[in-house]
């Protein structure tokens, strides 16, 4: 296969980063975390002279996002990312998920570096959160991610001014007595995507990051030179994107992508409107290019994509000419055949500019009848109904619409089955260890090693939170786990969202509520007044008024069991009205709505 050296060209596609797992999926891989919960081990290492390296995943092994890892040998520790999840079905009102660090904090004196492979809020996003619990140590990461890092912590004005060494393809860093790092460039979704060489006594940890291989048209591979050093060096243990491994073949070439939107634009007669992942720079820095050639405006309409332009511009990562682009507010003023949209809400997100957009409710652009419509991007699991919502709506104000289904306008940043066995053959590592990913897909990138002629017992499956002891001939995953169960973030709150509240989210959301406001004579126990009665989503008063009328007596039956001679005790008559109350509700309904008891003695 032809092999180009690396260029200076910087390629992403778009894949999603940090996304919504499927409760489904969450629910057949849930049970390491809980685990580790249970089973804490000691952050002690063997003793003098048996010391192996330790290999601790804190996320990424069982959803998409939350990628977090360490390397602890003796007294010394290197993470590579700091990632968050965004919330499940499981998880409502929930902001964020992260990683949790409690094996880590005990600990944190022992951390020499934090590598962050590159930009995606799954593998940043966590850091405002735990950088200063763990004591606020370097981290390494290239120019384009260190400016990603800056802006968003300086949203966080209580967290620490983070320590960012930069650094390039192909430096070298010394870390501690046992680590050195040697950092290297692989292609992604994103500019300035990095893997890393961990050179640790017992060999070297080869970590890609989030990966794929993009070919020119003469199918010459993007900085595979780099793959192929790497493998020279020699590999003990690759660790690797799985995200695309039940994918079969290769990836698409960016450039066809590209060529296929230069060809709308060229059809399209009026306004174009592009929504795509806000982080896929070099993609939208093309869109500008194709914009210039046709003489139009463009505008860009979302904050996060605004943001990340204008730091890949600052660094030079996005050029344009003077004039070129123009703020949102004056998309009016020029003709429509010259002006072009770029959009975040590919995902149909109810706050996104898009959707603002498509209902009505941007103060500076409305969708109009004839607009192209452009979605560079795939479908997150999860969001498929919004996004048809979306485009239904759309299509209902005559917009011309352009999706996947259509055309080949969107290529994945995640390596395909082919190209990982590619990537493989080429490193020849002595063991895999799948990582970012379901169990399922982290399976199916273990069988592509193994179709490369690994051994089966050579493939690593390890779950969040479980160990693995590594020596130079070994690789042995533990029944031990640190833990890794979720950490919640909502609001201001991190950590404070336990599974009890969640359990109380989700019934609320299922069942609803009824609240019991019931007021007594303290001196005889009376019911003073017909119960009021309260319903938050569970049935509508006005049409259910026999049901009121039995459950107001069902609560005077309750009161009226209690013998006289024994004084009222309002939290036990509280626990009767719920229990009795909720199974009286449930023999009516089948439902089971959460009940609130309220009592007043007066």
């Amino acid at each position: 296969m032809p092999i180009k050296t690396r260029s200076t060209r910087i390629r992403v596609s778009g894949t999603r980063t940090a996304s919504s797992a499927r409760a489904a999926a969450r629910k057949t891989t849930k049970g390491a975390a809980g685990k580790a919960a249970e089973k804490t081990v000691s952050q002690k290492m063997p003793k003098k002279g048996e010391e192996r390296l330790r290999i601790v995943p804190l996320g990424g092994l069982e959803e998409i996002g939350r990628n977090m890892n360490y390397f602890e040998y003796e007294d010394e520790i290197v993470i590579v990312d700091m990632g968050f999840q965004f919330p499940e079905e499981e998880t409502p009102g929930i902001d964020y998920i992260i990683p949790n660090i409690a094996s880590l904090e005990p600990v944190k004196d022992k951390i020499r570096a934090v590598i962050i492979t590159h930009g995606h809020l799954d593998h940043i996003g966590a850091i405002p959160y735990l950088l200063g619990r763990l004591g606020n140590p370097p981290l390494y990461t290239l120019k384009l991610t260190k400016v990603l890092i800056e802006r968003r912590q300086a949203e966080f004005p209580n967290a620490p001014k983070p320590n960012i060494i930069e650094v390039k393809y192909g430096e070298k860093k010394n870390v501690g007595r046992y680590f050195d790092l040697e950092f290297f460039g692989v292609e992604h979704t994103i500019p300035d995507s990095m893997g890393v060489i961990l050179k640790t006594p017992v060999g070297n940890i080869v970590h890609f990051g989030d990966f794929k291989l993009d070919r020119d048209r003469e199918g010459n591979i993007y900085q595979f030179d780099e793959v192929q050093r790497v493998g020279r060096m020699g590999v003990h243990t690759f660790m690797m994107d799985s995200t695309n491994a039940l994918e079969e073949g290769h990836n698409m070439p960016e450039y066809v992508v590209e060529e296929n939107i230069e060809e709308l634009l060229k059809n399209a007669k009026g306004r174009v409107l592009i929504t795509t992942f806000s982080s896929m720079l070099t993609r939208i820095a093309e869109f500008i290019k194709m914009a210039e050639k046709q003489g139009r405006k463009v505008a860009i309409n979302g904050r996060s994509m605004r943001e990340n332009v204008d730091a890949a511009k600052a660094l030079g990562y996005i050029k344009f000419k003077e004039g070129t682009l123009i703020p949102v507010q004056e998309f009016n003023k020029y003709k429509d055949d010259k002006l072009m949209l770029l959009s975040t809400g590919a995902q149909g997100e109810s706050n996104a500019g898009l959707t603002r957009i498509v209902n009505g409710e941007h103060r500076y652009v409305q969708l109009k009848k004839g607009d192209t419509v452009i979605f560079s991007s795939s479908i997150v699991p999860g969001n498929e109904r919004s996004v048809q919502i979306l485009t239904d709506n759309m299509a209902r104000q005559g917009a011309i619409i352009h999706n996947v289904k259509i055309v080949d306008i969107h290529s994945s940043g995640h390596a395909r089955a082919g190209d990982l066995k590619l990537t493989i053959e080429t490193l020849k590592p002595k063991y895999v260890m799948p990582v970012h990913g379901y169990y399922y897909f982290r399976f199916a990138a273990g069988k592509l090693a193994e179709e490369t002629g690994l051994p089966e017992e050579n493939v690593k499956m390890m779950d969040n939170g479980q160990i693995a002891l590594l020596t130079k001939d070994s690789f042995e995953v533990t029944k031990e786990f640190v833990p890794a169960n979720y950490v919640m973030v909502d609001g201001l709150g991190i950590g404070d969202v336990e599974e009890v509240v969640l359990r109380d989210r989700r019934m609320l959301a299922t069942d609803g509520m009824i609240v019991l406001i019931v007021t007594l004579d303290r001196r005889t126990g009376r019911v003073l007044k017909n119960p009021d009665i309260i319903s938050r989503g569970f049935i509508y008063l006005r049409d259910n008024q026999e049901l009121l009328r039995d459950i107001r007596h069902k609560v005077r039956g309750i009161v009226g069991r209690i013998p006289k001679h024994q004084s009222l005790d309002a939290d036990y008559l509280k626990s009767l009205f719920r229990d009795q109350i909720g199974q009286f509700l449930f023999h009516k309904t089948h439902r089971r709505p959460m009940v609130l008891p309220v009592v007043i003695e007066i």
